[in-house]
């Protein structure tokens, strides 16, 4: 059954239409110009079928902890899975939910001009204004207290937090937060994975920035390890403001 992400109900862009589509494992939050929920269904339904077949015959792929090669022409969302754990140096199925997301999103942008679409922490952005998300940190005080402020005017942002402390995905860590932004979601998700991977405790933050910010692709990261933040990078950090009563 699918985790409820209680987080989404922070999530609100007044001018976009909001809707839910889940395929097995995969459970889009999405915001439209319209509801192409049937559209989204059809888009996860071909991607992950790539991703399934591709598995099946190559096992390992969905096994391994450190980066493949596969010298065969793959699918496209297959490369952008192998590329992105290629230069952060982690399996490729850390990349596994940015990927569908900036797939299925660019899929969407044939019919909406403007999309958001969240998939467990990691989100593909295309707006017509600047957008702000909000970094769920769990149980850190920094937790939802602040936000980047994303401009996908000129073209797709993809924005992506893992964490060692919620969530099912596998992570060596123990951050409450790390924050990527790049214009790859795929490289956004393994980067983050593997960003996170290196924080145990507070005095690895800055370490783990040294290491982030040399990942090819990776525009800027916040890493949150209870009440400590570390960044870097082209980004606009702002404060959340906490709703009362």
């Amino acid at each position: 059954m699918p985790q409820e992400r209680t987080y989404r109900s922070q999530i609100d862009h007044e001018r976009l239409m909001s809707f839910r589509v889940i395929v097995k494992e995969t459970d889009l939050f999405i915001q439209a110009s319209r509801d192409l929920a049937a559209q989204a269904k059809e888009s996860i339904l071909l991607h992950r079928g790539y991703i399934e077949s591709f598995i099946q015959r190559h096992p390992d792929f969905s096994a391994s902890l450190v980066p493949l090669q596969f010298l065969k022409p793959v699918p496209v969302i297959i490369a952008d899975m192998l590329a992105a754990a290629s230069v952060s140096g982690v399996g490729p199925m850390a990349a596994v939910a940015g990927a569908i997301a900036e797939h299925v999103g660019f899929d969407l942008l044939q019919f909406s001009d403007e999309i958001i679409i969240e998939n467990g922490g990691d989100v593909f952005i295309r707006t017509n204004q600047p957008v702000t998300i909000a970094i769920f940190a769990n149980r850190s005080p920094l937790n939802m207290r602040m936000g980047l402020e994303i401009d996908s005017c000129d073209g797709p942002m993809a924005v992506c937090t893992s964490s060692g402390t919620v969530g099912h995905s596998i992570s060596f860590g123990t951050a409450d937060a790390v924050t990527v932004v790049s214009r790859s979601c795929a490289v956004a998700d393994a980067a983050a994975t593997a960003i996170a991977n290196r924080v145990k405790q507070k005095t690895d933050v800055q370490e783990a920035i040294y290491f982030g910010k040399d990942i090819k692709g990776v525009k800027g990261l916040i890493v949150i390890k209870n009440d400590k933040a570390g960044m870097w990078g082209d980004i606009n950090v702002v404060r959340i403001q906490q709703n009362k009563g």
